[in-house]
């Protein structure tokens, strides 16, 4: 582990947040800022430990910004339903209230084993931009970096942000569009229920007749149909895209007629699923059963100092929920701030009886 490790690219998107210098060795890095990492950051401040955040994606909010946004959740603790934005918001406002700064469309190329004091040996944590120097690391990765399936278009890359979304992040920008949705699963029909009544006309493209979405999702969109809302396309898919400087119509293959139809449309919505990696990760010597990475009850891995918390990791009993992920940040923050420190405790005591919050 003392050399660099190969790189791993991925798609590079502009930051929200401002470039600025961290050159400062913390005690953790946290890969990964969907709803643990947040939550490992919070955890981190409240046990007086340094961190930052870096994570290969645009925005804080892993896979429930990415896929979900506009839908509720309703199986956190505290909320009897919250929107999936809404919840990252609330995150992010906890998470960050310690000043963690956060390295966002940063995707890891290599890791280091280095001496970054004097008398300790840390990680070094290296990506297309800059170096991050910690005494730990808290693996957060969820599925790992993930970038969402392309259309199967040549070229279709040239229409990305002109008529061509396949994350949707505000749906009041397609108000009084005509949109095409392509896709099967629950995504693809969610997006039919949030942008029903902002669209100008609506109509869902799938390959089969057969769908992958929870069933009173689909009974909901084929009501929208019955009605005329909406139409649904299926054994068909997007052949080509037209448009100058933007998408203005596109080309539909009817796969059992053999035939095409050019429509007008001004949003396509691919919804065809994500590839997933943990990338260069797997490349740390790090115990990796079937993408997962194997950890102890302290949600230690085999090499001393990382830790790993949330869908990335595996353990007997693991349930891949937000709320275990809540749980494993607070395991692993806690026993990464006493593996740092022997003399600090792993038991953190309550919250409600911490000076650290008097006053707040």
């Amino acid at each position: 582990m003392g050399k660099r490790l190969r790189s791993c690219r991925a798609f590079l998107r502009l930051p929200l947040f401002p470039m600025v210098p961290d050159t400062d060795v913390r005690d953790l890095t946290i890969l990964g800022a969907g709803p643990t990492g947040l939550f490992a950051a919070f955890y981190a401040g409240m046990r007086g430990a340094t961190a930052r955040l870096v994570d290969a994606l645009d925005q804080v909010g892993g896979q429930v910004t990415a896929l979900y946004p506009e839908k509720d959740i309703f199986d956190v603790g505290g909320f009897p339903k919250i929107l999936g934005k809404d919840l990252v918001k609330v995150l992010k406002q906890q998470g960050l209230q310690w000043g963690a700064p956060v390295h966002l469309a940063e995707t890891v190329t290599g890791l280091r084993r280095e001496t970054v004091e004097v008398g300790r040996q840390g990680f070094v944590i290296v990506t297309e931009r800059a170096e991050y120097q910690s005494r730990a690391l808290i693996i957060a990765a969820g599925l790992g970096a993930f970038t969402p399936r392309k259309l199967p278009i040549a070229g279709v890359e040239q229409w990305e942000g002109k008529g061509v979304f396949d994350r949707v992040l505000d749906p009041k920008q397609f108000k009084g569009q005509r949109v095409v949705i392509v896709g099967g699963g629950d995504s693809a029909f969610d997006w039919c229920v949030n942008l029903i009544d902002l669209a100008k006309s609506l109509a869902l493209v799938h390959r089969r007749d057969g769908f992958r979405a929870h069933q009173a999702t689909v009974d909901q969109v084929m009501g929208y149909v019955k009605a005329r809302r909406m139409e649904i396309k299926t054994f068909c898919e997007v052949r080509a895209i037209q448009g100058t400087g933007r998408v203005e119509s596109a080309t539909l293959y009817h796969s059992k007629s053999k035939e095409e139809e050019q429509v007008a449309v001004d949003v396509i919505i691919p919804q065809l699923g994500f590839h997933t990696a943990l990338g260069v990760i797997e490349e740390w010597g790090l115990d990796i059963e079937k993408g997962e990475i194997k950890v102890s009850s302290t949600m230690a891995t085999n090499i001393p100092g990382i830790y790993a918390a949330g869908d990335v990791n595996t353990f007997e009993g693991k349930l891949k929920l937000i709320a275990t992920g809540f749980a494993d940040a607070c395991v692993a923050v806690n026993y990464a701030v006493n593996w740092i420190n022997p003399a600090k405790k792993i038991d953190p005591g309550h919250s409600s009886n911490m000076a650290l919050f008097e006053g707040k």
